[in-house]
């Protein structure tokens, strides 16, 4: 049995490759479009019937405005580095909803939510092409069916575990220190490299997108000053920190606006 779960486990992640195209790497994904964009879009739908979106405004036509400016630029940037159609099974929809709350976020497939609460925090359409640059290279990049595949392999493991541990005692101790070790060695560590890795690209599609790559360092820097130094810290955290985060945004911004010249744009909103 213990094999079993094994050679199914090695199988997997070496079957289950894709490679992203924004940064080249193979990534684990066991979960093709086909079957994950249908469950996304149908929990996108029934979240939207569950809560207040704010349709008619200005705030909610700029979300749209800037949503579709920045998925055209990914798809340009695409279709130029030589992959035509990856974008052929996305339903993009952008969608703001009435809720306090300071965040944003993005299911595969490209449906997107706004709260209403970050947008003291953007403060402008240019702020918010920074955190709609950022959700949208999530769904460029499969992040969600990534995250769901490293959480098979760390349920796989637990499962091998605990089928290779007879004594009871053992078992428990094994249980205690694998969900902590795997949680903070291997599944936040993931989170973090996400979170990393849509940073730069969101940057770099906002500024093909025409928007200006230097307000993302700053948009960063409000939402630190609002958060008021109440973080967990890193290692313990899904994101990396908000100091981590600005100096990687001051340092790739200049290549942002290299990449965005190539498409004719070099003056930025």
């Amino acid at each position: 049995m213990k094999k079993c779960i094994l050679t199914a486990a090695i199988f997997l992640s070496v079957v289950a490759c894709k490679v992203n195209p924004f940064t080249g790497k193979s990534t684990l994904n066991f979960y093709p479009n086909s079957q994950i964009f249908p469950m996304a879009f149908a929990q996108y739908d029934q979240f939207l019937n569950e809560n207040k979106v704010v349709t008619g405004t200005s705030d909610a036509e700029m979300i749209t405005r800037v949503g579709q400016r920045i998925s055209t630029a990914a798809e340009r940037w695409l279709d130029a580095n030589g992959y035509p159609g990856y974008l052929k099974d996305y339903k993009w929809e952008y969608k703001l909803v009435n809720d306090e709350t300071v965040n944003a976020w993005c299911m595969p497939g490209g449906k997107i939510v706004f709260y209403t609460g970050i947008l003291p925090i953007t403060q402008t359409e240019t702020g918010v092409a920074v955190v709609m640059g950022h959700e949208v290279a999530h769904a460029l990049a499969d992040h969600g069916a990534q995250r769901m595949s490293a959480g098979m392999l760390q349920q796989i493991g637990a499962v091998a575990g605990n089928v290779a541990i007879k004594d009871p005692q053992k078992r428990n101790t094994f249980n205690q220190a694998y969900g902590l070790g795997s949680t903070v060695g291997v599944m936040l560590p993931f989170s973090r490299s996400h979170e990393t890795e849509a940073d730069r690209i969101g940057l770099q599609i906002m500024a093909i997108a025409g928007y200006n790559p230097d307000e993302a360092a700053e948009l960063w820097k409000r939402m630190k000053a609002k958060a008021g130094g109440q973080a967990p810290p890193e290692f313990l955290s899904t994101h990396p920190s908000n100091d981590t985060r600005i100096n990687n945004l001051l340092a790739w911004a200049p290549a942002a606006k290299q990449e965005a010249a190539k498409f004719g744009v070099t003056s930025f909103k």
